[in-house]
């Protein structure tokens, strides 16, 4: 399913949200090392798992095609500055459910996109008939916690000494899930 371009502005702050297309692979590519190197909140440190634009085209092309997938990006002044995902998979028994991620540059957080891509990927998976959205996140990130809580995820497992981050540490990782209104 195509999501058409959807303007926002929050705090003067004028923004999109569209489906991905295959002429944004190469501003992903660049846009994904960048966010890596700005938060520990993903799953990588800055240059691990490195997608090419190659790849990213075929990540959009095959997103575009599956019903229980959806590929969004945030752009401000035609700059991708943020994405997310919907990842289903083929599997009889978990066809009905997919796995959120999200990322956006620190430069442009405060301004909803964040918010906006939850908001985008519910309203989807809704009409895709979508019955579950999980998604992952660092017992660190506060902020995203309480945004997921606030669209009706709970908290279903926790990874204890998940993530090994850069003070030394580890940390927990937060299962959070989503059963669609029937």
């Amino acid at each position: 399913m195509i999501v058409s371009a959807k303007e926002f502005i929050i705090n003067s702050l004028r923004y999109s949200i569209r489906s991905a297309a295959e002429k944004d692979a190469k501003g992903l590519s660049d846009v994904r090392v960048q966010i890596d190197g700005e938060t520990e909140n993903l799953d990588r440190e800055p240059g691990e798992a490195y997608i090419n634009e190659t790849s990213f085209k075929r990540i959009i092309k095959e997103d575009s095609e599956r019903g229980n997938h959806l590929f969004l990006v945030a752009e401000v002044n035609d700059r991708i500055v943020g994405f997310s995902r919907c990842e289903g998979n083929q599997l009889k028994r978990s066809c009905h459910k997919v796995e959120f991620g999200v990322c956006v540059l620190k430069e442009y957080w405060g301004y909803g996109i964040g918010k906006k891509f939850l908001e985008e990927s519910i309203r989807w998976a809704d009409i895709a008939g979508i019955k579950k959205i999980n998604l992952n996140v660092l017992e660190t990130n506060e902020n995203a916690i309480k945004l997921y809580r606030n669209y009706g995820f709970e908290i279903e497992g926790i990874l204890k000494n998940d993530k090994l981050l850069s003070d030394g540490n580890y940390y927990n990782t937060i299962l959070m899930g989503r059963l669609m209104q029937s």
